[in-house]
């Protein structure tokens, strides 16, 4: 034990009885049963649906409601305690409007309510029960919950506290603060598999409720890799982002929610003409014909410099071994062609008459202009510094939680799978590949230099990204040359080899885990539910929690999206139902219907002792029994 280590124990444990009283205490927490981790994918900016799950904690409150209440109160009843779990504002706003007697619907609602956080705390200890709690009502919870008092006597002690509670007009905050701390309980531990950015409209919203959650890990996704790289300065990712965003309709997440001005690009595009295939998909948005002509006027010009941009990205790193993908140099204005996948293919060329021949990558003033006003927008906005800040500092490309190695995309594989070496991150395979790919992001992060920042852009779509796993992007052909075989995006080996026990044993082990229970979780490609498609894989090793959470899958998938739940039994999976809407949810009691499918029990129920928590609390006992010893003797309290 070092100085330092030293003088920080003296300091906490000035007696021997401190540290032994310590000892004991990290002994009790071992013995506690596991906390409940869930596991969400590919959210793509569904505001609605993810706040729902996680008021809901996937239907883990709903399942301990009828746990606990299910001899005493009526389906109805046990639905109306669940939303208002989910939505305590909303469902007091609404018993007031009802004229209900509010003092009797307040009394009756916080005794149920107070009866579930104490079913909730049962597996931590007070200490982190107390720290889960509001400040301002802390105290008379903490009383409340871990009170002595049974029976009758119980509920009179409970009445006076309500009671009082209602008189001083604290009934509404009081509830919240309950409401909350039953939801902070039920889950231990947030996932987040990666893709939170585009296609939804409200990705903002949900990284601000992440930025604040109690405990969670981030794996990045290709598409909120391409975010960060556009705050960090990238002008091929804030075209790309541009680009995205006008297709799905999507101009209030740039301009309202992140303060990002587009004012320069749509005054450049409104010089152009209007072309039908760069229509936005609105996917049932209200928007003007006037303002879905500019913005496909607006899509079509930072589609240009996006190809631009990339080409030029692609020539700066030879090593990134793309140079097939640099499409602008492909075209042959002359006959009408380009060259894809190593076969001409003839397009229409009229979008293509203002490229330089002898330089079709170079960007005209105006279009530098344009863009040097966008990478300001990016790079100055607040909201978006401290998004890219928590995804910085709480994600990574993988992570390795509690015997499951967890990421979004795939580990990069060759046909005879073999772990692949990557090229753009200097040759390196396997978990080396991975590490060196984050280390490129946060040095990109930190120097922001062009040549840096471009792992951004590979990361997003690059044949050897991890986040990525497909051989090309086909945005350029879904424009110009739509055809079902130059379309195709064809993915990593990881995706066929990976679904064998064998191969996620190996890819296991190269992260260091082994054992019946230890499993690869991933998402990014979405599960065809509906056509029968396991989730579960490779004898139950692999496990894809890509379940089309996103409303532009639900229809292909049959669902809208997976949990992956693991508790103190084993892991389980929810597949969802669309989400009915807030109003809705709160006006009829309606929740997201989930199909739970058990699919690894244990033995015997998990406890902190067998959790990567366990292995850290054990080290700390061992290092508070050897200091013990030397400060106060080898026998003292038989330590």
């Amino acid at each position: 034990m070092d100085g330092l280590t030293e003088k920080l124990f003296d300091e906490r444990f000035p007696t021997a009885q401190d540290a032994v009283s310590e000892i004991i205490n990290l002994e009790a927490i071992l013995r506690l049963p596991k906390g409940t981790e869930h596991f969400l994918s590919d959210l793509h900016g569904e505001y609605g649906a993810f706040c729902h799950l996680i008021n809901s904690c996937s239907g883990v409150i709903r399942a301990k409601i009828n746990g606990l209440f299910a001899k005493v109160l009526s389906a109805e009843e046990r639905s109306d305690l669940a939303t208002t779990v989910y939505y305590p504002a909303e469902k007091i706003a609404a018993a007031k409007r009802s004229g209900t007697d509010m003092d009797g619907w307040y009394k009756t609602m916080l005794y149920r309510l107070t009866l579930l956080a104490r079913e909730c705390g049962k597996k931590y200890t007070r200490s982190k029960v107390r720290k889960s709690m509001p400040p301002q009502f802390g105290y008379i919870i903490d009383e409340m919950l871990h009170s002595s008092i049974d029976g009758g006597d119980r509920d009179a002690y409970y009445d006076e506290i309500f009671s009082e509670i209602i008189e001083l007009g604290c009934a509404d905050n009081f509830m919240e603060a309950i409401a909350a701390l039953i939801k902070r309980l039920a889950i231990d531990r947030l996932h987040i598999v990666g893709d939170v950015f585009d296609r939804g409209e409200n990705p903002d919203k949900i990284m601000d409720i992440l930025c604040n959650y109690h405990s969670i890990d981030f794996q990045w996704g290709n598409h909120d890799i391409l975010w960060m790289g556009a705050y960090c300065g990238s002008r091929a990712c804030i075209a790309t982002v541009i680009e995205l965003c006008l297709k799905y309709g999507n101009l209030e997440l740039l301009e309202q929610g992140y303060g990002i001005s587009l004012r320069e690009l749509a005054f450049f595009a409104d010089k152009q003409k209007y072309d039908a295939k760069f229509a936005i998909n609105a996917s049932g948005k209200k928007i003007s014909a006037s303002d879905a002509t500019i913005a496909a006027k607006m899509r079509k010009a930072i589609f240009l410099m996006m190809l631009k941009l990339e080409g030029q990205t692609i020539a700066r790193h030879p090593e990134y071994g793309m140079e097939s993908r640099s499409l602008l140099k492909k075209i042959d204005l002359r006959s009408g062609t380009v060259e894809i996948d190593g076969v001409r293919v003839e397009i229409d060329t009229a979008d293509f008459s203002s490229l330089d021949l002898r330089d079709p990558l170079r960007l005209s003033a105006e279009e530098e202009s344009v863009l040097d006003f966008l990478v300001k927008s990016f790079t100055g906005s607040e909201k978006l510094r401290r998004h890219v800040k928590f995804l910085l500092e709480r994600g990574s490309v993988y992570s390795v939680y509690n015997g499951n190695l967890i990421f979004h995309g795939c580990i990069p594989l060759d046909e005879k799978g073999e772990f692949l070496a990557v090229a753009a991150c200097g040759g390196k395979r396997g978990k080396a590949c991975m590490d060196e790919f984050a280390r490129l992001v946060h040095k990109a992060a930190a120097t922001r230099e062009e040549r840096d920042t471009d792992v951004f852009w590979y990361l997003w779509c690059g044949s050897g990204s991890p986040l990525f796993g497909r051989k090309k992007l086909a945005a350029f052909e879904s424009i110009y040359a739509p055809d079902a075989a130059l379309t195709k995006e064809e993915k990593n080996p990881y995706y066929t080899l990976s679904r064998t026990r064998k191969m996620s044993e190996k890819i296991l082990a190269e992260f260091g885990l082994t054992g019946e229970h230890c499993h690869i979780i991933n998402g990014h490609i979405p599960v065809h539910f509906k056509e029968g498609e396991n989730p579960v894989k490779a004898e139950g090793k692999l496990i894809v929690i890509d379940g089309g959470f996103c409303r532009a899958y639900h229809a292909k998938t049959g669902i809208a999206g997976y949990t992956l739940i693991y508790n103190s039994y084993g892991m389980r999976l929810a597949a969802h139902s669309p989400f009915c809407g807030v109003q809705e949810a709160i006006a009829g009691n309606r929740d997201i219907v989930s199909d739970i499918t058990v699919f690894d029990t244990v033995g015997s129920r998990l406890k902190v002792a067998d959790t990567d928590t366990g292995a850290t609390i054990r080290s700390q006992i061992a290092a508070l029994k050897t200091r013990l010893k030397e400060k106060f003797g080898k026998d003292t309290f038989g330590v």
